[in-house]
C-alpha cells in the first residue's frame, strides 16, 4: 500500500501492460471476430401514434459517506437523497416556440421535491443497539416508514415496500444476527418481528433485502449505501403509481411519462425485487391499458457503462461518419448482447435475476446516442428474443420523447435527469410538494 499522497507513476504501469503473464493473458482472451452477419443495422424509428405526454416525472438519487466524531475512530454516517422533478412538457413545448424564451418563464416549468435520510455507518451505534450493523438495519426501516411523498394521502414508502415484499417467493434466509452466532434460518414478514431464537431480537421487513449483509462494522459502507439510494429510487416510482390508483387517475396516465436514472433493474442482494416490481407494474399497466388503451410510458436512462461504450463502438463508421442516422434505433436481443456485449453461453436470459425491462440503442433527431431501458408491462413484452418494436405499444411515443428531451448541455443526456441529478446531489429544496402538483394538475380537465 503506498503512502498518503503516494501515486505510481507512468513507468510501473507501463511496465505491468508490457510483461508476458499480461501479453500472455491476452493472448488466451476470446477476441470478437467481425462477420458479414454480424453488421449492426439501425432501424428508423416508428412514427408515433399519439402526441407527447403533457408531463414527466423525473427520478434520480445520490449517496455520500462522511466522516462524524463521536469519539470512535473511523465513525461514518451515509446520507442518501431521491429527488424527483416535475417537468410541464407542454408548457416548456408553448413557450419553445416563442423565442427567445423568457428564463423566469421557461423556470416555472420544473419543480423539484428531493427527500433525504442519513444512516449509521461504521462505528455509528445508535440507541440499546450493540453493533453499527444493527443501528443501520434499525434506521433503513424507519426511513421507509418515516417518508410520506403525499402528506394528504398519508401512505408511507413502507407500505409500498411491503406489498412488494409480498411478491418475494417465500424461503428463509440466514438470521441478521449470525454474525453473532445466531444459527436459525428466518422468514422475513411485513412489519417488526423476533428472530426464532431465545434472545427474541427484532427483525424488521428491509431485512429482507439483505442489504445488512454488505455492510462492514468497519471501514467504508459506500456499497450498502449505494444499494440502499437504488432501492429508494425504484420503490418511489412503483409508489407514485400506486398512490395515482388510490386517486383514481391512472386513466390520465396517457398525459405522463417517467425518467428514471439508470437501468430498470435491481442489482445485489435486493435483487428479488426487481421481479417484484415487474409484476406490480404489469399490475398496474393492466389498469391504465383498460382505462386509456395505452401503455405506461417509462424509461431508464444509462449514463455509463458497458452497453453505452457498446452504442458508441458500433455507431463509428470505417469513413469516419456514423452508422446511426438520427432517428434510428436497435433493440439488442438476448442472443446479440451474448454475442457482442457481454460474453456468455447461458441458456438464461440475460439480466434475468436483474432486469425488469430491457435496452434500446436510439439515436435522436439531434443526434444524440441514448440508451434507454423499456419496462416489461405485459408477459407477451416480457422477452429479449425478438427485435420487434411492435411489441411495445408506446415505443414511437418513447422515441419521439426522447428526440424532445434530448438536452445540449451534455453529451447524450436528457435535460430532466440534468434537473433530478442536479437536486439529489445538492438538495436545494426539502418537500414532497412534487406529487400533489402533478395530481392536481391531472384532475384539471383539458
Amino acid at each position: 500500500m503506498p503512502y498518503e499522497g503516494e501515486f505510481a507513476g507512468y513507468r510501473p504501469l507501463q511496465r505491468i501492460v508490457e510483461t508476458e503473464r499480461v501479453q500472455g493473458l491476452l493472448r488466451k482472451s476470446r477476441v470478437f471476430q467481425s462477420t458479414t452477419g454480424s453488421v449492426v443495422s439501425p432501424t428508423p424509428a416508428p412514427v408515433p401514434s399519439h402526441g407527447l405526454p403533457s408531463y414527466v416525472v423525473a427520478i434520480d438519487g445520490s449517496n455520500a459517506e462522511v466522516d462524524v466524531r463521536n469519539g470512535y475512530p473511523g465513525a461514518k454516517v451515509g446520507y442518501c437523497t431521491v429527488a424527483s422533478v416535475l417537468l410541464n412538457l407542454a408548457e416548456m413545448t408553448r413557450l419553445d416556440e416563442q423565442r427567445p424564451v423568457d428564463p423566469l418563464q421557461f423556470r416555472k416549468t420544473e419543480e423539484a421535491s428531493t427527500v433525504d435520510a442519513a444512516l449509521p455507518g461504521s462505528n455509528v451505534v445508535t440507541r440499546s443497539h450493540t453493533s453499527a450493523r444493527d443501528s443501520f438495519r434499525e434506521s433503513l426501516y424507519e426511513i421507509l416508514q418515516d417518508v410520506i411523498v403525499d402528506q394528504e394521502d398519508g401512505t408511507r414508502l413502507l407500505d409500498t415496500y411491503e406489498a412488494l415484499l409480498a411478491h418475494k417467493p417465500q424461503g428463509r434466509q440466514e438470521c441478521p444476527y449470525a454474525w453473532e452466532s445466531c444459527i436459525e434460518r428466518v422468514e422475513i414478514p411485513a412489519g417488526v418481528s423476533s428472530c426464532t431464537c431465545p434472545k427474541k431480537r427484532p427483525l424488521y421487513s428491509t431485512d429482507a433485502l439483505r442489504i445488512h449483509e454488505n455492510f462492514h462494522d468497519t471501514g467504508t459502507n459506500g456499497e450498502a449505501f449505494g444499494e440502499v439510494r437504488q432501492i429508494w429510487e425504484h420503490i418511489l416510482l412503483v409508489h407514485v403509481l400506486r398512490l395515482f390508483e388510490k386517486k383514481q387517475l391512472l386513466g390520465r396516465m396517457d398525459r405522463m411519462a417517467f425518467v428514471m436514472d439508470g437501468p430498470l433493474a435491481i442489482f445485489g442482494d435486493p435483487a428479488w425485487l426487481s421481479a417484484a416490481i415487474s409484476r406490480e407494474l404489469k399490475r398496474l399497466n393492466a389498469v391504465v391499458r383498460a382505462a386509456t388503451e395505452r401503455d405506461l410510458v417509462i424509461l431508464g436512462i444509462e449514463k455509463t457503462g458497458t452497453f453505452v461504450m457498446h452504442f458508441d463502438e458500433i455507431d463509428k463508421a470505417e469513413d469516419g461518419g456514423t452508422k446511426f442516422s438520427p432517428r434510428t434505433f436497435m433493440l439488442p436481443t438476448d442472443k446479440y448482447i451474448k454475442d457482442r456485449i457481454i460474453f456468455s453461453t447461458s441458456t438464461k436470459r440475460y439480466g434475468m435475476d436483474t432486469y425488469f425491462g430491457r435496452k434500446v440503442f436510439y439515436k435522436t433527431a439531434s443526434g444524440a446516442r441514448i440508451v434507454a431501458d423499456i419496462p416489461f408491462l405485459d408477459d407477451k413484452q416480457d422477452t429479449l428474443d425478438t427485435d420487434d418494436p411492435s411489441l411495445y405499444g408506446e415505443f414511437g411515443s418513447v422515441c419521439a420523447l426522447l428526440d424532445t428531451l434530448a438536452s445540449s448541455r451534455y453529451p447524450n443526456s436528457v435535460s430532466p435527469l440534468i434537473s433530478a441529478h442536479a437536486q439529489a446531489a445538492i438538495p436545494l429544496r426539502l418537500g414532497t410538494k412534487v406529487l400533489q402538483q402533478l395530481a392536481k394538475a391531472l384532475m384539471r380537465q383539458d
